[in-house]
């Protein structure tokens, strides 16, 4: 199914990240299947565990329908995780209450526990959970598929988990750069073949997530997260030119721009802290612009979401442009306030 969209589009996220300024800004939310949704609870209740719940395909395809049922956003965004692609390297993953749990990768000395061999047979199901999607979705909707970059899989992969201080990758990255260096090297070929899956399954879109990029400094961005995403955007554009790339550098501030500059993606995903007029002037010149509606505005809806809607369509949707959070929906997100962004954002903007 993987390269069938030739020529113009007619879905509107596929026209907006080819560059089309559109009336209504094509919209889809970050963690749009989850928690804050009784339809997915009780399905996670079912699976068991995490796990379990991406890696069976007709479940995973289920939480990424559900959304798109309640409320036709533009875009389904395939249910997975980016800590899928450790477990198929071999490192032991589960799921606490405290979040992801991971046998630390302490240094160079721990890489050739990891296996490279095999990692599209571990993650098939992620590939068959796409087909049954893309064979269920609206005409109009996207399928978004998505990965971690290799630096923020590869700070869970050394913490063992989520950080507070990430003093434990940190130090791994500047003692031994070289073989910190190989284990970016063996992410990035492993998120290849994550997202090839992905691709070959019916995925129209991918993004890539570095929610831990804003912690490096400007010489680590540009070593840790600037080259890896450019080698594997650039070995994406080789097998998947028809295929867009939306990156999420979280936290980046103005390495945003180098980020744009340099990487090769197609769409720039942006978060809370971003202004909106550095957004226009200095991103969104170059791609499509995605983001920021802080998550918190959501979960409070009323009066302070719909400002900051209109705001937002003010400030970004006179160029390409998708309406999006900052981040993810927070778990306690009410779903009538994502039912009131729905019609909020089903009208042409206001001229």
């Amino acid at each position: 199914m993987a390269g069938k969209t030739v020529g113009r589009s007619t879905k509107p996220l596929l026209r907006a990240l080819a560059g089309e300024t559109l009336d209504r800004p094509p919209w889809w939310l970050m963690r749009q299947a989850g928690r804050y949704l009784p339809e997915y609870r009780a399905l996670r209740e079912k699976a068991g565990d995490f796990v379990t719940l991406c890696l069976t395909p007709e479940l995973a395809a289920e939480v990424t329908l559900q959304p798109i049922r309640r409320f036709g956003m533009d875009a389904a965004i395939l249910f997975s995780d980016i800590l899928l692609v450790p477990r198929a390297l071999g490192q032991r993953l589960s799921y606490e209450d405290s979040g992801p749990a991971l046998d630390p990768v302490s240094g160079g000395v721990d890489l050739p526990r990891l296996q490279s061999t095999e990692i599209a047979a571990k993650l098939a199901p992620v590939g068959e959970a796409a087909s049954r999607v893309r064979g269920k979705l609206p005409d109009a909707t996207a399928l978004i598929g998505f990965a971690g970059a290799p630096w923020t899989v590869a700070t869970y992969m050394v913490e063992g988990g989520t950080s507070r201080d990430f003093h434990q990758v940190k130090s791994f990255s500047y003692r031994d750069p070289q073989g910190f260096g190989a284990l970016i090297e063996l992410i990035g070929d492993a998120t290849f073949e994550f997202l090839t899956l992905q691709i070959e399954g019916g995925v129209e879109v991918v993004q890539l997530f570095d929610s831990w990029a804003g912690i490096l400094s400007p010489d680590g961005f540009e070593r840790w997260v600037l080259a890896p995403t450019k080698r594997l955007v650039t070995a994406l554009k080789a097998r998947y030119p028809q295929i867009p790339v939306i990156g999420f550098p979280r936290g980046a501030g103005l390495l945003y721009e180098r980020y744009v500059a340099e990487t090769g993606i197609d769409a720039i995903s942006v978060d809370t802290t971003v202004p909106l007029g550095f957004a226009r002037a200095c991103l969104q010149t170059r791609v499509p612009v995605q983001g920021n509606l802080d998550p918190v505005l959501l979960r409070v809806g009323g009066d302070a979401m719909r400002q900051a809607v209109t705001k937002l369509r003010d400030e970004l949707a006179a160029g390409p442009y998708v309406f999006n959070l900052g981040h993810g929906v927070l778990p306690d997100t009410p779903p009538e306030h994502v039912a009131e962004l729905a019609g909020l954002l089903s009208a042409p903007r206001a001229r």
